[in-house]
């Protein structure tokens, strides 16, 4: 880390973050940071035309995300671009499962092609929990410093929570949950079995019933409960939280979820897909099967839903260790770009 002259003032760093403005990417920027625009997405930093003709108005590019729309040539175009520039790059590795494309499929072969030329470019590679780390050095040769994902949003006082009340939210019915009907009725059977009744919430522009008709005739014939609704902030996500017992975490993820850490600061139990290792992010889950290659496991899925019912609620969130957390995150990311700010500016 390059020292400061006693006396010296010294200019905030100027950081260029992509996607410019995340839940994450907000909680863990370091105070005395700027953070350079603009704020449109994509973001005008994945052109390589407009970083270079911008490249001396930041010290720092961190890349958090947003860059799957990028075929691989043009990934590799722009991270020649970011080499040209000389600006040190930061990435942060939330998820090493492939996206899924509109048809559906894994799109495996773009997103192994992505991280091999963002890892090879990186200055420092930042990941979430230990099993993303060490599949990074075991895939891609990198050592990755992990970092906690920190609180997003407190919890509302007043809002209480209905026992035996399990939520499962469809969003905008994306490719990412493959099998809605099917994960709807495993978690019913679940929370049937477990004495309580299943909430299913999807964004409100869905048709369910053209969608889903199976799901809106169990709604219509009272076996469950649907509600349409969309939060816009991390806060408004806690408050729909707070009033589940348990909450079924319906799309596939990698190694993290913001959802997990949003259901830790409302104090609700969460069902997650195995395989994925979110268990290393929270040690208070419940694991139900659901793989890429056999689909989802709706014997697995019920059983899980009632073992989340019937378990000890999760204790709440000390909300001065996650402040204390959060200080630390933002130390790390701090240390890290005054690093490599200060090791190009030296070289």
């Amino acid at each position: 880390m390059t020292a400061v002259p006693e006396g010296s003032e010294q200019r905030p760093l100027r950081v260029a973050t992509v996607p410019f403005s995340t839940p994450y990417g907000n909680a863990v920027l370091p105070e005395d940071v700027v953070r350079v625009g603009p704020d449109s997405a994509p973001s005008p930093w994945l052109d390589p035309d407009h970083l270079a003709a911008h490249a001396d108005e930041v010290e720092v590019l961190h890349l958090h995300g947003g860059y799957d729309h990028l075929t691989v040539p043009e990934m590799d175009a722009w991270t020649a671009a970011v080499r040209r520039a000389g600006i040190p790059l930061v990435v942060t590795v939330p998820d090493l499962r492939a996206p899924v494309g509109p048809d559906g499929t894994p799109m495996r072969t773009r997103h192994r092609a992505h991280l091999r030329a963002l890892l090879t470019t990186a200055e420092v590679v930042l990941t979430l929990t230990p099993g993303a780390a060490d599949e990074i050095a075991d895939r891609f040769g990198r050592t990755a410093i992990v970092v906690a994902h920190p609180s997003l949003a407190a919890r509302t006082p007043g809002i209480g929570r209905e026992t035996r009340l399990v939520g499962v939210h469809l969003g905008r019915l994306g490719p990412e949950v493959p099998d809605p009907a099917g994960l709807v009725r495993a978690a019913l059977s679940g929370a049937v079995s477990g004495g309580g009744r299943l909430r299913v919430d999807v964004h409100p522009d869905v048709d369910l019933a053209a969608r889903l008709p199976e799901v809106f005739e169990l709604a219509e014939a009272g076996e469950l409960e649907l509600a349409r609704g969309w939060e816009t902030d991390a806060a408004g996500w806690v408050r729909y939280l707070q009033q589940l017992h348990v909450s079924v975490l319906a799309q596939r993820s990698g190694p993290h979820s913001t959802w997990v850490e949003l259901c830790r600061d409302a104090g609700t139990r969460v069902v997650v897909p195995g395989g994925s290792g979110l268990e290393q992010q929270w040690s208070d889950v419940v694991v139900y099967g659901d793989d890429p290659g056999t689909g989802l496991d709706t014997a697995s899925l019920a059983s899980a839903v009632v073992a989340a019912l019937t378990r000890p609620a999760p204790a709440q969130v000390d909300p001065a260790w996650r402040a204390d957390q959060l200080a630390a995150v933002r130390r790390v990311h701090a240390q890290v770009y005054q690093q490599v700010a200060g090791d190009q500016a030296a070289g």
